[in-house]
């Protein structure tokens, strides 16, 4: 009996001994970051940005009026779920707004049959028997409608910005709807269109997710008076903006001049997401000699005053170097979406104008990396979908 015992507690002790190793090697550093290089997550205490592997995530859909391309999405997190309203290019030439959600941020389960918005001024389009080809019109294969959106939800409401012409003139408009009738997805709500730019040619102005100093905040310029300043607008009224008189350059216009890694900006991408760190704005510019390639950079702006550039990305955070980048237009990597859920930064952008993707990052590497100046490399892994 005695040795009956003794063996039965031996066999006891050796089992935990077991356990207590394969706990330990499970929560070792590196089991752990084995572990989350399987499931795609490896590298983020660097300050990777990570494509996901299942990218595109949204692709030109069945019916007419998405048919051509899905590009450009614009995103908010609202009641647990990724929200994406993205621009969709029909058979007919003309861009729409479509929607589509995600549990997750990036396998999105729930997409609209029908678009949620449609310009319905569309006096802009050729006339005179000409017909749509999306090989002659330069503007993600598009010849009129909205383009680009652009949202935050901001106090209690759901505002999306967006480009689209009138009397063939690029200018800035902004809709919106409270939060619950966008959750409820009453798409018929809308309130708007109002005009924000007041130039002949402006696109790609982005509203902050929260007012400053009690007041909307619009980024209009990533272009400011020297290399270390962008151009912010303020308004009480949104409906009004486009009466005041500012100086808002346009960037096809402007002269080149080396910063950082370009020599060329063109323009916001998301709307600023709020960090401890300072306002995280991504924006479009051009490499020496890479006029046709569409690279992302990343800044950093001041809190109380954001017209300060505090730090700027010494290299690209985001280059159209993937297939699916370079199908439709070839080297364009276009972002209208930034969200943070659980300290990750999930970056939405179109891939080659014609299609949804989404790269991801853990926000504070990602943000240290930046203000050390050191490169955010970008890679391709899968992602757990668990």
């Amino acid at each position: 009996m005695s040795i009956l015992f003794f063996a039965n507690w031996l066999a006891l002790l050796i089992s935990f001994f077991v356990v207590g190793c394969i706990v330990g090697a499970v929560f070792s550093k590196p089991f752990r970051k084995k572990i989350a290089e399987l499931v795609g997550i490896g590298g983020r205490k660097d300050g990777e940005l990570a494509r996901v592997s299942c990218n595109p995530i949204l692709a030109p859909g069945e019916h007419p009026w998405s048919a051509e391309a899905v590009l450009n999405p614009a995103a908010v997190v609202l009641a647990g779920r990724t929200h994406l309203v993205y621009r969709a290019v029909g058979m007919d030439g003309v861009s729409r707004l479509g929607y589509a959600s995600s549990k997750n941020g990036f396998v999105f389960d729930e997409r609209l049959p029908y678009p949620i918005y449609v310009a319905t001024d569309l006096s802009h389009q050729p006339k005179y028997g000409r017909q749509y080809s999306p090989h002659m019109y330069p503007s993600g294969g598009s010849w009129g409608g909205c383009e680009d959106p652009r949202m935050v939800a901001l106090e209690g409401r759901v505002y999306v910005t967006f480009n689209m012409f009138e009397n063939w003139a690029l200018r800035v408009g902004v809709v919106s709807m409270s939060e619950a009738d966008f959750l409820a997805k009453r798409f018929d709500c809308w309130v708007g269109p109002f005009i924000l730019s007041h130039g002949s040619r402006h696109k790609n102005w982005v509203l902050f997710p929260e007012k400053i100093r009690g007041q909307f905040a619009v980024l209009h310029s990533v272009i400011g008076d020297d290399a270390n300043q962008v151009r912010v607008a303020y308004t009480d009224d949104l409906a009004t903006l486009a009466q005041q008189s500012f100086v808002s350059p346009d960037p096809q216009l402007m002269p080149d001049e080396a910063i950082a890694w370009h020599v060329h900006v063109r323009s916001a991408g998301p709307p600023p997401v709020r960090t401890d760190k300072g306002w995280l704005v991504f924006y479009h510019a051009h490499a020496p000699g890479e006029w046709n390639r569409y690279k992302l950079g990343a800044m950093l702006l001041d809190l109380d005053d954001p017209t300060k550039i505090l730090y700027r990305s010494a290299h690209p955070v985001l280059v159209p170097d993937e297939w699916y980048e370079n199908r439709g237009k070839p080297g364009i990597v276009y972002a209208c979406g930034a969200v943070v859920r659980d300290g990750m930064l999930y970056l939405y952008y179109g891939g080659g104008d014609k299609v949804v993707c989404v790269a991801f990052a853990s926000l504070a590497p990602f943000l240290k990396a930046l203000m050390r100046g050191k490169e955010t490399k970008l890679v391709s892994k899968p992602l757990k979908t668990k």
